[in-house]
């Protein structure tokens, strides 16, 4: 089988590509990934040298760099690659707009050629906006974007949804909440509290920490998407979540507790431009249909995840002073 893997080199997409090499033999895996600041080669030096695995250096919204790409006779794609920061749409928004909208059109373009082709859409939780107290999004809700980067993953579902209608392409999209453990670049909420806790630094927490995620473990939705790839039917879109949404000082909080950290680490700044209060999604769609249920359990997820970070502290300040990028673009020659 042949998996093309768009943003492999990112958090998510780097565990899915060594979760697919180790519980599939047969596989074959080419990672396409433009090395934007989140992405890091680093995440798969385990697997580097595995014949089964190839690195295309592109961007998806350059289609003629890698058109040639969908020739090879491809069975899926997994299109992970995206700008993801929602403090960095508010900032700027053109680069989720080229991104997230003009290259899944580009690949959705390219898709077309493929007609047994399996395109699998990573999105977010966040396209439907922030979710009422004691309420749960299920898959018909209506999409409510609040932040430039939600308004352009809701975007290319729409894409998405088009082309398959459209153009008979079999898609599956999976709307998914936060994730966690290892690989994900510390800007990010669960790596920026355990890597500042590891150096004694204060801890940024935004309002009054009492905004609610639902956190999944990384591995437990590689194996949601491996179901979809294998048996969802076309046309499905699928919300993925543990469940058990809860504030986020809480998780600062567990975080701390097992680094044996003291909360006077937590300093509280004033709350970004449009904060979702809320994120919760029923994700009971899945497990009836495709047998799905998470198997790690926060307390469990994050004491394993923060071992990985201890254990990988030389990764961890590479990631936070940008050395990996020094040592990528002189390999593939970006200067």
């Amino acid at each position: 089988m042949r998996i093309l893997v768009t943003g492999g080199a990112g958090f998510i997409g780097s565990n899915f590509i060594h979760f697919l090499l180790v519980t599939r033999p047969e596989v074959e895996v080419t990672n396409l990934d433009k090395l934007t600041y989140a992405g890091n080669l680093g995440n798969l030096a385990a697997i580097a040298g595995d014949p089964r695995y190839r690195f295309v250096h592109a961007d998806i919204s350059d289609a003629p760099a890698w058109n040639g790409l969908f020739d090879r006779g491809l069975d899926a794609v997994v299109h992970f690659a995206a700008e993801t920061h929602v403090d960095r749409s508010i900032e700027d928004a053109s680069p989720f707009i080229n991104t997230n909208v003009v290259g899944t059109r580009c690949l959705l373009e390219a898709a077309r050629r493929c007609p047994r082709l399996r395109f699998i859409h990573i999105s977010t939780d966040e396209v439907y906006g922030s979710a009422p107290a004691n309420a749960s999004f299920d898959e018909s809700s209506l999409l409510d974007p609040r932040s430039p980067y939600a308004a352009s993953k809701a975007a290319a579902e729409h894409f998405v949804t088009a082309y398959a209608n459209t153009f008979g392409i079999s898609t599956v999209v999976l709307r998914c909440t936060n994730n966690y453990g290892p690989f994900q670049f510390p800007e990010k909420l669960i790596p920026l509290i355990i890597a500042n806790a590891l150096d004694d630094q204060p801890i940024p927490v935004y309002g009054d920490g009492m905004q609610e995620r639902d956190w999944l473990f990384v591995e437990d939705y590689c194996q949601a998407i491996a179901l979809a790839l294998d048996k969802s039917e076309p046309g499905r879109v699928y919300n993925v979540s543990s469940g058990s949404p809860q504030p986020n000082l809480n998780t600062v909080r567990a975080i701390l507790r097992h680094l044996g950290k003291p909360e006077s680490l937590i300093q509280f700044v004033k709350d970004r431009a449009g904060h979702d209060r809320r994120y919760a999604l029923d994700s009971s769609k899945i497990r009836r249909e495709l047998g799905w249920a998470p198997s790690v359990g926060f307390d469990q997820g994050i004491q394993r995840t923060v071992e990985w970070y201890r254990q990988n502290q030389t990764w961890l300040k590479h990631a936070r002073s940008g050395e990996y990028q020094n040592f990528y673009d002189r390999q593939y020659n970006r200067r």
